[in-house]
């Protein structure tokens, strides 16, 4: 059994490399942030880019316009995040753990069984300075380091299905992390750190999304699967963000610190504070841009 299962496996692979991609089905592309993005993008690229309209949660509508549609990639950008932020999720479990866990998995696994090649975009914050992975270091956390953050419910979801897929030969993880474009959407990590009262002063890895969306369909292209760390190189603090904005964007623009303890005050669960390393996707892609200048450059295109 356990050697038919690895032909399986080895079979699936050769034809995942044998296929053009031409056609891609995005879970996520008709109301999401990240997944219109993607359509609009893979749209212009001239792929054809369709927004799914089956349900994560429900089997047989996946399969029935997979059937349909016939794409040779599929993306999942579909997911719950929480509204306002993930302070949601702590009271919504059963639905958080309904999109994240249970919908993305059942997509994972239809993906598999139909040969299809499957990008997830998921999330890095699912681990946390330590020791050996010091503030400030530049010590970033590999695909291969075990995950160590638990501290919201959504992020337990997330390791959880980051975990979970590592076992779906057909499938590309990608780890973002407070994803970033100059459009000040609601859901841009600007946006929400200019409009709290008071931030805190870390530095993270992120991902400028008018960086590495681009690099998707070439992935795709490519076939990658595993995990992936997807953010830029290095790590930035919000002061330095909004010192930035401040210079570039809105010179009357002012805030205020406070310590990761006062804001575990205000908030029902902790936040991921941590730097990744991309060692992994640099060798794929060398050209990416650091944070800090990338971020410099996005400032000076929202001034425009």
């Amino acid at each position: 059994m356990k050697k038919i299962l690895l032909v399986f496996v080895f079979l699936t692979h050769i034809a995942l490399e044998a296929s053009p991609v031409k056609t891609f089905l995005v879970f996520g592309g008709k109301t999401g942030w990240i997944g219109q993005k993607l359509v609009k993008l893979l749209n212009k690229k001239e792929y054809v880019a369709i927004p799914a309209e089956s349900r994560l949660e429900n089997r047989e509508q996946i399969i029935r316009e997979i059937e349909q549609i016939k794409p040779d990639c599929i993306i999942n950008a579909a997911g719950v995040t929480g509204t306002p932020n993930v302070d949601w999720c702590e009271d919504h479990k059963q639905d958080t753990l309904r999109n994240n866990i249970i919908g993305a998995l059942t997509l994972a696994d239809i993906c598999f069984q139909h040969n299809i090649h499957m990008i997830n975009l998921g999330t890095g914050c699912i681990y946390a300075y330590n020791k050996t992975h010091p503030m400030y270091s530049g010590i970033g956390y590999s695909e291969t380091d075990a995950p160590n953050f638990t501290g919201s419910f959504y992020s337990k979801t997330k390791l959880m299905l980051d975990t979970l897929l590592q076992n779906y030969p057909n499938v590309l993880n990608l780890r973002l992390r407070m994803p970033i474009s100059d459009d000040l959407h609601p859901r841009n990590f600007i946006t929400k750190i200019t409009r709290y009262k008071k931030v805190i002063n870390i530095p993270n890895s992120m991902s400028i999304l008018p960086d590495l969306l681009p690099l998707i369909p070439i992935m795709a292209e490519r076939k990658l699967t595993g995990n992936y760390n997807f953010v830029n190189p290095g790590a930035i603090s919000h002061n330095e963000i909004l010192d930035l904005y401040k210079h570039y964007v809105d010179p009357t623009f002012t805030y205020q610190n406070f310590t990761v303890e006062e804001q575990n005050t205000i908030l029902k669960a902790q936040r991921s504070n941590n730097q990744l390393d991309v060692s992994k996707l640099l060798k794929e892609f060398p050209g990416i841009p650091s944070i800090k200048t990338s971020m410099t450059n996005l400032m000076k295109k929202i001034k425009k």
